[in-house]
């Protein structure tokens, strides 16, 4: 089956502080809500300790038309995401030796932050050494669940192709979207939580030569995509003019408690497995209380949600990349030990969930 082979990130250069973006937004909508002194502790319970941003905090307090948010969105995408290719193709702490962009056969590009046609992924070919025939395959709209549907069709496009080595690049710059005239709530709780990120994964297929260091690699089983009907105010945006409204229901968290067993269970119990057989658990840590509800939900240990929980506090929630940099984690530090199951999981707008089951196999 095919195996995940490397990793690689690229963080833009705007690293800040929770604190000083707390007082920050404090400053720029106190005038509008009358209790923000209560309202602001979003930003402390979020457990967040800093986060990156591709523009400084000042640029975020002007004013900012949806044409030059979606160019700066652009540009920057293209310049991280050619970063982060160059960081996974190359990444020393999984690879024996360096490989090139022309061995690449197929590039999933995932993305819900900003537009663009030609797509992002066709932007960057152009200025690396990719094959003329590399196959496109851009995805834009499953939000922060988005990185874990991009494996997973990755994978199946390696079973169909065994002998492709194909990446998925997820770009996502949520700051950009950041409106400073919307003072609803659902803004202000966004503005706690998202972050900008980019990662990039390479996938292989069974036929392929690969020079990893590890004999042992996250090997695809299975996975699942589920829409929970009627359900489309949960979680998206909402677009108006001046650009992308975040929408962000108070019941996630409730949702994951209620929703996510059943889809598990459903998900594991066909390859004859309990959620106690998985050893590993790669969430993409949406926020303190989703990743909360995961434990209470599947009844895991605390221990478990430990890297998730470390990336959101070093990162944030970047939506669709931000699972990529917990897998990245966990096959940098080599938690993975041969026949362990892991769970890739990821909730995103329609609303709905994607799974992917992992096992470590030489």
């Amino acid at each position: 089956m095919p195996k995940v082979i490397s990793v690689g990130i690229c963080n833009p250069p705007n690293k800040i502080n929770q604190m000083k973006t707390t007082e920050f937004i404090r400053d720029l909508f106190y005038e509008h809500f009358p209790d923000i002194d209560r309202l602001i502790k979003v930003f402390a319970n979020s457990e967040i300790e800093e986060r990156y941003f591709s523009e400084s905090l000042e640029w975020y307090g002007k004013e900012h038309s949806f044409e030059e948010k979606n160019n700066t969105y652009i540009k920057k995408a293209v310049t991280y995401g050619k970063e982060a290719i160059r960081n996974c193709l190359g990444n020393q702490n999984l690879l024996t030796q360096k490989m090139n962009p022309g061995e690449i056969d197929a590039i999933f590009f995932i993305s819900s932050s900003g537009i663009s046609t030609p797509s992002i992924e066709a932007r960057i070919m152009n200025k690396m050494d990719f094959g003329p025939h590399t196959k496109r395959i851009p995805i834009w709209g499953l939000g922060c669940a988005g990185g874990a549907s991009g494996l997973a069709r990755a994978f199946d496009y390696c079973r169909a192709y065994p002998k492709a080595k194909v990446l998925v690049l997820a770009v996502e710059l949520c700051s950009l979207t950041f409106q400073k005239n919307d003072f609803s709530k659902s803004n202000l709780i966004g503005t706690s939580l998202f972050a900008d990120g980019t990662a990039c994964v390479c996938i292989a297929g069974d036929e392929v030569e690969h020079q990893s260091i590890s004999n042992v690699l996250p090997t695809f089983v299975s996975s699942q995509s589920t829409l929970m009907e009627d359900s489309e105010d949960v979680m998206g945006w909402d677009i108006k003019n001046t650009g992308l409204h975040v929408i962000f229901s108070k019941d996630i968290p409730s949702i994951v408690k209620s929703w996510l067993k059943s889809n598990v269970d459903e998900f594991l119990h066909a390859k004859k497995l309990e959620m106690n057989d998985t050893k590993h658990f790669i969430a993409h840590p949406g926020g303190k209380k989703v990743l909360d509800a995961y434990e209470a939900a599947l009844e895991i240990p605390s221990s478990m949600t430990d890297i998730a929980r470390e990336v959101l506090r070093k990162q944030g929630n970047m939506s669709s990349a931000t699972v990529l940099y917990v897998l990245k984690e966990f096959m940098e530090k080599q938690i993975g030990k041969e026949g362990d199951y892991g769970l890739v999981t990821a909730l995103g707008p329609g609303f709905s969930s994607e799974l992917v089951l992992l096992q470590w196999r030489e």
